[in-house]
């Protein structure tokens, strides 16, 4: 097993835009680093995860992770990135779909089971709700939590309750 050469790479991510052309609204390149964004467009993600996984170009076999996050941009509220890894040639791709406040974003768990529990950080953390996942519940926070900790307009000492009288009225 080696790694790609720097070649091989930008073939590779040509090949990827070209067969994804129709899913991807924007990509970003951080010149810097070198590392490669593509904004996907959130009904595709499911399509391309899949494709990713079993096209023989790019075996991308390995989720890393799934990250969910406030965007802070006008648009859409939440992003979801999905850092993705090709085992055999290490090559490391990462994709980002934005999702509004009331939308749902299919669940990549049929094509990798690692992201179950991301999915479940996302949807305890943000609210985001991934569609189609097998178990989609709280994962850190009580059944009975009210809200979602890491939004920006959650307080930051929290709401006022029994356990917490120091918090914010709601």
């Amino acid at each position: 097993m080696r790694d790609l050469t720097a070649a091989e790479e930008k073939t590779l991510l040509v090949i990827f835009k070209k067969r994804f052309a129709a899913d991807i609204d924007e990509t970003i390149v951080d010149r810097c680093r070198g590392e490669v964004t593509h904004i996907i467009k959130k009904e595709s993600i499911l399509g391309v995860c899949r494709s990713l996984k079993s096209e023989p170009d790019f075996k991308m076999n390995a989720l890393s992770d799934v990250i969910g996050a406030e965007s802070g941009e006008s648009g859409p509220r939440f992003e979801v990135i999905y850092q993705l890894l090709a085992m055999g040639s290490r090559m490391r791709l990462r994709l980002k779909v934005r999702v509004g406040e009331d939308e749902t974003i299919d669940s990549v768990t049929s094509v990798w089971r690692s992201a179950g529990w991301a999915e479940r950080e996302a949807y305890d953390m943000f609210g985001i709700v991934f569609k189609g996942h097998p178990d989609l519940r709280r994962i850190y926070m009580p059944e009975d939590f009210d809200g979602f900790p890491l939004r920006k307009d959650y307080p930051l000492r929290g709401y006022k309750d029994e356990y917490n009288p120091n918090g914010e009225e709601r």
